[in-house]
């Protein structure tokens, strides 16, 4: 149980590291580059938003005892954007879908890491789907931040080590956690 416990605090750690990582990115770029795309086959940082918060909300809502792709959820919606939404409308989609994550993972109990849950009606353990919503998660919040960063250029307030600073940060890593 040593294990299981130690792992459920690590995975709600990596989630609100990620959720931290995307909060000061996100806070970093402007509201018109919120929507802009670099080219016509990306996709802007509130798309990025709107389906990352579409996806966190499907899989986490009932997270044990329903399907993870809910009946209400259209991801193809996800990556339109008829109109700009503004930033309390992104962030309040990046919020919500955090909120629900973070909610059914702080309920997780260790027996609960063997049990089986659905996804698009695929079975996985409940390990399996945390470490797989792990990495979506990831991948979208890297490209929010890489965006970010572009657009923000100079201005950019690095989120970790700044270059060049490698040395002097020796032995932060524990307290960065």
């Amino acid at each position: 149980m040593a294990l299981a416990q130690s792992y459920l605090t690590d995975i709600a750690r990596t989630f609100r590291n990620a959720k931290a990582l995307g909060d000061r990115a996100l806070a970093q770029v402007s509201d018109a580059d919120l929507h802009t795309a670099l080219d016509p086959e990306s996709n802007s940082i509130a798309i990025i938003v709107k389906h990352l918060s579409g996806n966190l909300r499907s899989r986490f809502q009932d997270f044990l005892t329903a399907d993870g792709e809910k009946p209400d959820r259209d991801r193809d919606a996800e990556f339109e954007m008829l109109e700009p939404a503004s930033r309390a409308q992104v962030m309040a989609w990046w919020d919500e879908g955090w909120r629900v994550a973070l909610a059914a993972i702080d309920a997780l109990a260790p027996e609960d890491l063997e049990r089986t849950v659905t996804i698009r009606k695929e079975p996985f353990l409940v390990v399996e789907a945390l470490n797989r919503l792990a990495t979506h998660s990831g991948y979208h919040v890297g490209q929010i931040v890489f965006l970010a960063k572009h657009f923000t250029g100079p201005k950019w307030s690095t989120l970790s080590i700044p270059r060049g600073m490698s040395k002097q940060a020796q032995g932060t890593y524990k307290k960065m956690r």
